[in-house]
């Protein structure tokens, strides 16, 4: 936990890390807290017709303990991979922590995949089980007949399917399971990247990857736990904004953590998730804070208790910042990190560790710096690459099958990100974009992010992206894909009245020149916009005579 210091720089002076020689994630979610408070509520799900549950630690270690016996018995074994096909909810809880328990690795998928993601994941890992819902077994039956390695199927709903088991017949299991005696660099959790730039890689976590997000996440959302402390948040659990920025730490720490159904995002229904539950911190990506802003007065309209929200995943933008302030009431504490080193820079209100367009300051434990392509340090003020220095408790143990790619994820041993930014003089860290979304137009390097949160601030602009398309005087012009409010005309006045929006608070060169208005933005499963396949679309517009 973060010692208490009353300033950001001797917190981040003096904190050390403490990393046991044995730790286990599924022990320290579950079992340690059952040991003390085994009533104590660890998880409560949100029912839209308001019948809401809950697990206390002592169902959760005795479940999840039953659940690894009952892997066990089908022949699961330590080092396997066993996928998680759920949405939120007890049972993907449960499955994490039996799997974490038992030594193998957990494999998060999210049931927004397709056919051709899930087999491509599946087979890439060599998955030997996998838990899931109906709906993920129907999308498997169309695959089972490709993947060998796949010999359980676990369903995570009431009733029966052929060739799948029970999951209550594996929680049948003995509640006595002995936890396996890991290490902290033992392998516990494979996510696989989004793919915004190329093929999915899987990043490969020890059990330690827990312990090195603790002083991140406590520091962006003030010092958790505090009393009444309850976590929520939005995103999918698959993903390692939901399982690692929320669910494991919170639990970790002894905080409630809230599950809702799988469903398109709905602002009207996340604020009475938020109010009907009682939730006190929340991680919302930058994506979901923005359509929030569809929501007028929200404070006026629900009754809201929240003590802190942490954003990450894209850059949250000024405009998004200050529409939380004054709605909210909240400053949102912008983070950053990736699925193979996750929350290295936050912010932190209550520490004046805040400015607003910035992601923050290096988090305790962490050293992070911008570089150049050697691998030097650059000076205050100067874009570079965003890279964080080895030896680093919450940096992945490596690429799954592919040496090759790991080791071009390093630059003797600062570990890139593919991030460019800048650090000013306070040492606050500035987004500027992926190395391969920085647009090039006569000759200005122009960051997507400045150009898509000023987007925003247009009272039309529900969403927008930014891309470079190319121009043969200019190189690449801007050209901005937006989604309008409900309600705004899709014409040539209102493209005219955004170019002027960004023309008149940017600059000249970084207004878009061309404006196409769309239903919608290509995501990946964790809400970030695929600017790559932007990228094509306006390259194949130039092919096209456009």
């Amino acid at each position: 936990m973060l010692p208490t210091f009353e300033t950001y720089d001797e917190l981040y002076r003096e904190f050390r890390w403490r990393i046991p020689e044995r730790f286990n994630i599924g022990v320290a979610v579950s079992d340690a807290w059952a040991a003390r408070d085994p009533q104590r509520i660890c998880l409560q799900h949100f029912s839209p017709d308001g019948a809401h549950l809950a697990l206390s630690y002592g169902a959760f270690a005795a479940r999840s303990s039953a659940f690894a016996g009952g892997l066990v018995a089908h022949g699961v074994r330590p080092g396997d991979r066993v996928a998680i096909l759920l949405p939120q909810g007890f049972e993907a809880a449960i499955a994490h922590a039996a799997i974490y328990k038992l030594g193998a690795i957990a494999l998060p998928l999210a049931l927004l995949f397709g056919v051709e993601a899930l087999a491509y994941r599946l087979r890439d890992a060599g998955a030997t089980a996998i838990v899931t819902n109906r709906f993920g077994n129907e999308r498997l039956a169309a695959i089972r007949g490709d993947l060998p390695d796949l010999r359980l199927v676990v369903l995570a709903e009431e009733g029966e399917a052929p060739g799948t088991v029970p999951f209550r017949a594996l929680e049948a299991g003995d509640v006595r399971f002995q936890a396996a005696d890991t290490t902290p660099d033992d392998p516990a959790l494979m996510i696989y990247t989004s793919g915004t730039t190329g093929p999915p890689k899987g990043a490969l976590h020890g059990h330690r990857v827990l312990l090195g997000h603790l002083p991140g996440f406590q520091l962006h959302h003030h010092f958790l736990p505090q009393p009444g402390d309850r976590m929520w948040t939005p995103a999918d659990w698959a993903w390692a904004g939901g399982l690692l920025n929320a669910l494991l730490p919170s639990l970790f720490f002894g905080v409630p953590v809230v599950s809702s159904p799988a469903q398109k995002f709905d602002a009207h229904m996340a604020f009475r998730i938020m109010e009907e539950m009682d939730v006190r911190n929340a991680f919302i990506p930058p994506t979901a804070l923005r359509l929030l802003k569809s929501v007028d007065e929200p404070r006026a309209r629900y009754r809201l208790n929240l003590r802190t929200i942490g954003s990450a995943g894209e850059a949250l933008g000024r405009e998004t910042f200050e529409w939380a302030r004054a709605a909210l009431g909240i400053e949102v504490s912008e983070f950053y990190g990736q699925t193979e080193c996750n929350i290295v820079i936050s912010s932190a209100a209550d520490l004046g560790v805040l400015k607003p367009g910035s992601m923050g300051k290096a988090a305790p434990g962490h050293r992070v710096a911008i570089i150049d392509a050697e691998g030097r340090v650059l000076p205050p003020g100067t874009v570079g690459q965003v890279a964080v220095r080895r030896p680093d408790p919450v940096m992945f143990l490596g690429y799954w099958g592919n040496d090759k790619a790991t080791e071009a994820k390093f630059i003797g041993d600062w570990m890139t990100t593919g991030d460019q930014g800048v650090m000013d003089a306070e040492g606050y860290f500035t987004f500027f974009g992926r190395d391969d979304d920085v647009i090039t137009s006569s000759g200005y390097r122009i960051g997507p992010g400045e150009i898509e949160d000023c987007l925003a601030g247009h009272p039309d602009v529900q969403l927008a992206a930014a891309v470079g398309k190319p121009d043969p005087i200019r190189t690449e012009i801007v050209k901005a894909y937006v989604v309008l409010k409900p309600g705004a005309a899709a014409n040539d006045e209102t493209a005219a009245g955004i170019r002027d929006w960004v023309k008149n608070r940017l600059s000249m060169h970084e207004y878009p020149r061309e404006i196409d208005f769309v239903e919608s933005l290509p995501l990946t499963t964790s809400g970030k916009v695929i600017r790559r396949l932007l990228r094509e679309k306006a390259a194949a517009e130039i092919a096209a005579g456009r």
